[in-house]
C-alpha cells in the first residue's frame, strides 16, 4: 500500500527529504503537463516545474491541506508557469528557419511535413484556455481519468469532461481549417 500525501508532507516538514522526494516522483507528470499547457515548450516546462517544486519545497510549511497536497504544488507550479511565460513573452524572438536540415537524413519532405502538423498542433493548442490546455494534454497524452484530473486541478469531474469536449470542439475546427486551407492552396 501506498503512504498517503498527508503521511509523507509531514514526513518532509519534520525534515525527511527522502518522502518528499517520493510526493515529487508522484506528481512529477502532473506538473510538467500544467507547465507545458501555459509554456508549450518542453525546456521551459521542464525549468517552471523544477522550480516550482523547488520553490514548494521552500512553502512546504504554508500548505494547509496536506492531504490535497497535489492541488497545491500544481498551484504552484502552474503560477510559476505563468510568471515564466510573461517573462518569456518579452524576451523571446522568432528563430531563423533551418530550411537546411531536414536534408541531412534524405527525408526532408516527411521532416517537413511532420514541424507543419507540429506547428499548427502548437498554434491551435495555444489558442484554448490554459485550464483546457492542461486537461488535453492530461486526458489525451497521458490517459488520465477525469476524476484524477478533477482532484488535481480542482475542478468537478463534470467540468473536467465539458472543458475537454469543448477544447476538442475548438481545436477540431482550427485543425481542420488549417488543413483545408493548405489544400486550397495546392
Amino acid at each position: 500500500m501506498t503512504e498517503s500525501d498527508a503521511s509523507l508532507v509531514g514526513r518532509a516538514r519534520r525534515g525527511d527529504a527522502a518522502a518528499f522526494e517520493l510526493l515529487l516522483r508522484r506528481y512529477f507528470r502532473a506538473g510538467y503537463l500544467v507547465a507545458m499547457a501555459q509554456l508549450g515548450e518542453r525546456a521551459d516546462a521542464e525549468d517552471a516545474c523544477q522550480d516550482g517544486f523547488v520553490k514548494a519545497w521552500e512553502q512546504l510549511e504554508q500548505c494547509r491541506e496536506p492531504a490535497r497536497f497535489a492541488a497545491w504544488l500544481l498551484r504552484i507550479v502552474r503560477n510559476t508557469a505563468q510568471n515564466r511565460r510573461d517573462y518569456l513573452h518579452v524576451r523571446r524572438t522568432e528563430p531563423l528557419d533551418d530550411d537546411s536540415a531536414g536534408f541531412v537524413n534524405g527525408s526532408a519532405e516527411r521532416d517537413l511535413d511532420r514541424g507543419e502538423l507540429a506547428r499548427a498542433l502548437h498554434a491551435a493548442l495555444a489558442t484554448l484556455r490554459p485550464i483546457q490546455r492542461e486537461i488535453v494534454l492530461m486526458h489525451d497524452l497521458d490517459d488520465w481519468p477525469h476524476a484524477r484530473i478533477a482532484a488535481l486541478l480542482e475542478i468537478s469531474e463534470l467540468m473536467s469532461r465539458r472543458q475537454l469536449s469543448d477544447a476538442r470542439k475548438q481545436l477540431r475546427v482550427l485543425l481542420r481549417g488549417n488543413a483545408w486551407e493548405e489544400t486550397e492552396h495546392d
